[in-house]
């Protein structure tokens, strides 16, 4: 989430996400609405140094049908997985001979917005 497009959805006066900590006020109608056409889902990520925080939440025909899930800081990963990961088996990624979903899709390679946003248009 860039400060850009945070600024662009943000819904004045719209309940905020709670414990998200970069969701955009009403943000969640958006995704609500674009599930409609498909699951979508909405993760955070924050880690420094190898240890941080999960946040997921997933949408389908328009009602949330996975979370909010968290995994806090120093917390071990349920059997089940991360929540980035268990968001990322509800849209359909399946982790095959990688350690998970969030491998198997290479979001690894996009730790900071800034790195993959055109120039520009940095957060």
């Amino acid at each position: 989430m860039s400060n850009a497009l945070f600024d662009a959805v943000t819904v004045a006066e719209a309940p905020e996400l709670d414990g998200f900590w970069k969701a955009p006020a009403g943000f969640d109608r958006l995704l609500s609405a674009c599930s409609k056409a498909g699951p979508v889902a909405y993760v955070e990520a924050d880690y420094f140094g190898g240890v941080g925080t999960q946040n997921a939440l997933t949408w389908d025909a328009g009602k949330i049908v996975l979370g909010p899930l968290r995994l806090a800081e120093g917390e071990s990963s349920p059997t089940t997985g991360t929540p980035i990961s268990q968001a990322l088996r509800r849209l359909g990624a399946a982790k095959g001979n990688h350690v998970d979903e969030f491998a198997a899709v290479g979001l690894g390679r996009h730790r900071d917005t800034d790195d993959w946003l055109p120039p520009g248009e940095a957060s």
